[in-house]
């Protein structure tokens, strides 16, 4: 059973809530992924989503942009970021999840890239740029080696639509509650909770909630209608300054056992 599958049923039936942290690969060195990485486990992150540095970014806001560029100044690479997974894998349980785009892996040859994630101990991929349309590239390789597709689903996402992504796979639907790109908000409007409440309505797996959330009061009020949160740019922003305290305090959040709402 993939990690990621055994996680989501271990949350379920403790009734307990997920918070899955996400940092860029590369940003402060490589040496300061496995340390990173170490830590989150450490401080109770449910599973972690690492980014991989891309040039061209579509969903990334500024902060995790610019974490990018300091990773590629770093002269991180898909390939060295693998590697560096496999080097902290045996100490490290928690599910493992690549976040990138389609040009890095189809650069890197895409069987190649699923076989060498799947040897480093890689449990998911989350690919924002490649439809559910034109996955099957990717999906037949995936399955073939046992790591799951996590997709993703938006405030103008049909029913029918988010009814179709989640009867796919065994992971989580990750369930976006903002338009546009990534980074802080203020708060959420009654349209983010609709939509999760619409999303858990019809999904067959645990719905996690992201984009946007980048406080203890965001985590506190969006984990009442889903499974769990991801949070990406308040992390990376935290982690560049050292505010380790700031990230125990955002996990600590969502470790709360918490119904969901109706």
């Amino acid at each position: 059973m993939n990690r990621i599958e055994k996680v989501m049923r271990g949350i379920k039936e403790n009734k307990e809530k997920a918070f899955i942290p996400y940092i860029m690969a590369g940003d402060g060195g490589l040496g300061a992924l496995q340390q990173r990485i170490i830590f989150l486990e450490e401080t109770g992150a449910t599973a972690i989503e690492i980014g991989i540095p891309f040039s061209d970014p579509v969903a990334d806001g500024p902060v995790i942009q610019a974490a990018g560029i300091r990773a590629l100044q770093e002269g991180t690479t898909l390939k060295a970021v693998i590697q560096t997974i496999a080097g902290v894998r045996p100490i490290v349980h928690v599910p493992l999840i690549i976040m990138t785009y389609m040009n890095p892996i189809i650069a890197y040859g895409i069987e190649k890239f699923i076989e060498d994630s799947c040897h480093a101990g890689i449990d998911g991929l989350i690919l924002p740029d490649l439809p559910i349309e034109e996955e099957t590239m990717v999906t037949s390789l995936a399955e073939k080696f046992g790591i799951e597709i996590i997709r993703l689903v938006t405030l103008t996402s049909p029913l029918e639509r988010i009814r179709e992504i989640s009867s796919k796979g065994k992971g989580f639907i990750y369930a976006v509650t903002i338009n546009g790109i990534t980074g802080a908000r203020n708060g959420f409007d009654e349209e983010a909770v609709e939509h999760l409440k619409r999303v858990k309505s019809v999904s067959t797996l645990p719905v996690f909630a992201g984009f946007g959330i980048s406080t203890s009061s965001h985590v506190e009020e969006m984990i009442h209608y889903c499974d769990g949160v991801i949070v990406g740019s308040k992390i990376v922003e935290f982690f560049s300054e050292n505010d380790l305290s700031a990230i125990k305090e955002l996990i600590r959040a969502a470790k709360i056992k918490r119904t969901i709402k109706q």
